[in-house]
């Protein structure tokens, strides 16, 4: 038998035992305890990242593939900015908030990085920038600071975070399909899980 068909088939999938499926989003209370927890800390690169995964409202693959001059004009960080997404191939806009525009501009200055360097490097020799699974074991230590059952949550949380945020208080589904870059609505109904919680809500407020 071939070695490496034997050794790919031995291989456990990066998932097992996980709960897969749709991940929850964070709440104001959570992002807060969360935000807060990383500047006592004094963990510089992770509040930059954790800000900066929720106002991107990106998917993984795109978030850790960032590059300074993604987010900064020379010594100024970016208000808004436009990335390609890898999924999709198309372009995405997102806004960079205040907070967020600080914590990049310490990071930045932190570590020295120049605009072709990757925002967030990773600190394995042989890769260039954070991997989606270094990404995730980040977020799942964000999420245990505070309680949170790792197997609930993951990266697509803080995607969705922001996005459920604006969702409630406009229920403006085109502008977050907009903010989220998907080429259909129906992919945002179906990722943000509104009809459901839309259905639920209203009965919770009908007495019979």
């Amino acid at each position: 038998m071939d070695q490496s068909t034997n050794s790919n088939s031995e291989k456990e999938p990066w998932n097992k035992g996980k709960l897969v499926g749709q991940k929850p989003p964070l709440n104001l209370k959570e992002i807060w305890a969360i935000r807060i927890r990383l500047q006592l800390a004094n963990r510089i690169r992770d509040l930059a990242l954790f800000n900066l995964a929720i106002d991107s409202k990106l998917r993984a693959c795109d978030l850790v593939k960032l590059k300074v001059r993604d987010v900064s004009h020379g010594d100024r960080i970016a208000k808004r900015t436009m990335v390609l997404q890898q999924k999709t191939k198309q372009p995405v806009q997102f806004e960079i908030m205040q907070q967020t525009r600080e914590a990049i501009f310490l990071w930045i200055n932190h570590v020295n990085l120049k605009q072709n360097d990757y925002l967030f490097p990773s600190r394995i020799k042989n890769s260039p920038h954070l991997s989606t699974r270094q990404y995730a074991r980040i977020v799942e230590s964000w999420v245990v600071s505070i309680g949170l059952d790792p197997a609930a949550y993951g990266t697509h949380s803080l995607r969705r975070t922001k996005a459920s945020l604006i969702y409630r208080r406009t229920k403006n589904l085109r502008a977050v399909q907009l903010l989220l870059g998907h080429t259909k609505l129906e992919s945002t109904v179906r990722y943000l899980g509104i009809e459901v919680d839309d259905a639920l809500e209203m009965a919770e407020q009908t007495e019979v």
